[in-house]
């Protein structure tokens, strides 16, 4: 068996042990519809897809002082990424938002106050998501469709409250763990050796985190020597005609 095998396989674990952890394991400083598996939605923590394709994602929660430098990265490296952003963090920083989109990244959307959704009503919930979706239209003219829930905590109601607002919810199953400040090494090494990176991956960093900007280099360069292509969150998610399995893995549905 070759190491992409083995890394598809990998994939595939680490999607059912997040989807079994669910929101426990990620907490601090990872036409939508939801398929019920065994009683629970599920988000979007991997793709299905024999393409080596692979997505980072930033979250934008606290401050902005790497952003210029990790745009100028990802411009050198030519790759577009996805950004998720809350609402404090766009009305902080709405010019690093209008370089984000004019760059051609994702916008995605974290939630006004970066709190706990499971704990909030399906109308708190909404009223989360649609604020950050207002104020990034008015400041980009972009409609958002991708949303991560803060510390990736979420319940059906959260699901379908995202839903219904035309998002598709997002988690990861290769997490950086770039804001526990390890340094530059410690988050290259968890993201290009991690154990369940394969294609359809979804890679989780922080804009904020003390060392991100220093290794992002070397984890675009060594994704791309180990033959992935590095794309938005948009290009690689299915937004209709699919399914979701019990790993919360998306793939497309089957005729």
């Amino acid at each position: 068996m070759n190491r992409q095998s083995l890394q598809n396989i990998g994939t595939l674990g680490l999607c059912l042990l997040l989807a079994i952890a669910g929101v426990g394991a990620f907490q601090k400083k990872g036409m939508p519809v939801s398929a019920r598996i065994e009683h629970r939605k599920l988000p979007i923590y991997c793709v299905q897809t024999d393409s080596p394709k692979v997505a980072i994602s930033f979250d934008a929660a606290w401050g902005n002082e790497d952003t210029a430098d990790l745009l100028s990265t990802l411009d050198q490296y030519q790759v577009k990424t996805t950004f998720f952003m809350t609402g404090g963090w766009v009305e902080s920083y709405p010019e690093d938002v209008k370089a984000i989109a004019e760059a051609g990244h994702d916008l995605g959307n974290h939630s006004e106050n970066h709190k706990q959704m499971s704990q909030i009503s399906a109308s708190e919930c909404k009223e989360e998501i649609q604020k950050v979706h207002d104020k990034v239209k008015e400041l980009t003219g972009q409609d958002m469709i991708l949303f991560r829930p803060p510390y990736g905590d979420y319940n059906d109601t959260v699901i379908d409250a995202a839903n219904e607002l035309g998002y598709h919810v997002i988690q990861w199953d290769v997490d950086s763990l770039d804001w526990k400040d390890y340094g530059t090494d410690s988050i290259v090494s968890k993201v290009l050796d991690h154990e369940h990176l394969g294609n359809g991956s979804i890679i989780l960093m922080h804009n904020g985190a003390k060392y991100t900007k220093d290794a992002l280099p070397r984890v675009i360069s060594g994704l791309q020597e180990q033959g992935f292509e590095i794309v938005p969150l948009s290009r690689l998610i299915y937004k209709d005609n699919y399914q979701m399995d019990h790993e919360g893995r998306q793939s497309v549905t089957e005729n």
